[in-house]
């Protein structure tokens, strides 16, 4: 159903470099380059993950309760999307742990303040 999810950025090089290092744990690479949007993924017949430059000029801001949440296939990939993303200059958020009985989970900020959680289910 979803076809791409984009958040903002202040520097499309940092932010280009910081998801395609972290994504590429997913399996993830960059796709689509159209100067002030890139799309990463798996393939352009899959949903993917956007970073922009905003289209009206104005200041990339990260929004109160928006959240992209990515999918690990263990706990052991989750810790390490975590660990990935902090020496990546990521800001903490939670660290991975067990959030209900079948959610592990870990929560970080972007170094532009979006924050992402990744999870394992079940």
């Amino acid at each position: 159903m979803i076809g791409y999810v984009t958040i903002g950025t202040q520097d499309m090089t940092k932010a280009k470099a910081f998801y395609g290092e972290l994504l590429a744990l997913l399996g993830g690479k960059l796709v689509i380059d159209m100067g002030r949007l890139a799309l990463f993924g798996v393939g352009r017949d899959k949903p993917m993950f956007g970073v922009c430059l905003p289209y009206d000029g104005q200041v990339a801001q990260s929004g109160n309760g928006n959240m992209v949440a990515l999918a690990a296939a263990s706990n052991e990939d989750v810790d390490k999307l975590y660990a990935k993303a902090l020496e990546l200059g990521a800001s903490d958020e939670g660290a991975p742990g067990l959030r209900m009985p079948t959610f592990y989970g870990a929560y970080v900020r972007d170094p532009d303040g979006n924050k992402l959680a990744f999870f394992k289910m079940g």
